[in-house]
């Protein structure tokens, strides 16, 4: 029988780690909210301890009843076909918001999967969409952090249905650096928590197929891998081969006008 979110690790208040000392604050939070504002949020929002890989933060179908912020780790949500059958919907990174698709309906749509050791802060719906009420900033955020989910889901219908193998594995890896670059960390050199299974199960391709555009990448001096490490060698020649536009960062420009 499959676990339940209480029977996986409790939730619980770490005390010490509040919003206004988060590095991950610009990220899910406004960041015109006043000191008074930031602390009634935090007041609502309670800290996970580690949560294990393979447990879940909750399954499709459960009650709806919490939004979450991922702190540390990754988490990859998916629905079960008809058929049984895992199709994953996307993958979650730090700063990020977990159940956002649930919001205005009873129950979350899909599952929320722990890929490596994670830990979240719980917002629960309710308490948040009051809070919200009053505090316009907030409400401001939370419409357009699911305008953009919403978008990207957009995206994601495109790549499926018009790219071609290469194409798609090239866009993942750019987004992935793009993400990773907006939290801070290198948008070069990064770790994948997800498996080449995975990956193929969320771009719509064989594992073999991944694994072989992989090798190729190598080949062609756009990326190196070890293991599970990749590092990009050529942004710009994997933008090429991805159909994406390129849009410089303001860093990048600035490096090009010296």
């Amino acid at each position: 029988m499959a676990e339940k979110p209480q029977q996986v690790e409790k939730l619980r208040s770490l005390g010490s780690n509040h919003c206004n000392n988060c590095g991950l604050a610009a990220l899910c939070l406004p960041l015109s909210l006043n000191a008074s504002d930031m602390e009634r949020l935090d007041g609502i929002i309670e800290k996970s301890p580690p949560l294990k890989k393979g447990s879940h933060l909750f399954h499709q179908g459960d009650p709806f009843v919490s939004i979450y912020a991922v702190r540390a780790g990754t988490i990859k949500t998916y629905t079960v076909t008809n058929q049984g059958e895992e199709q994953i919907t996307g993958f979650y990174f730090p700063g990020e918001l977990v159940a956002l698709s649930a919001i205005a309906t009873e129950s979350y749509p899909v599952s929320a999967k722990i890929l490596e050791t994670t830990t979240v802060c719980e917002i629960p719906y309710e308490r948040l969409d009051e809070l919200s009420g009053q505090m316009p900033e907030l409400r401001r955020q939370l419409i357009g952090t699911m305008g953009k989910e919403i978008r990207e889901e957009q995206q994601m219908m495109l790549l499926l249905s018009k790219k071609t193998a290469e194409e798609r594995v090239a866009t993942f890896l750019i987004k992935l650096s793009n993400r990773f670059r907006k939290r801070g960390y290198s948008a070069s050199i990064f770790r994948l928590s997800m498996s080449r299974n995975e990956i193929g199960n969320y771009l719509g391709l064989a594992v073999e197929t991944v694994s072989r555009i992989f090798t190729r990448f190598q080949k062609q001096h756009l990326i190196r891998v070890e293991g599970k490490e990749i590092e990009v060698l050529n942004l710009d020649d994997l933008y090429q081969v991805s159909g994406e536009p390129r849009r410089r960062t303001d860093d990048e420009n600035a490096r090009v006008s010296s």
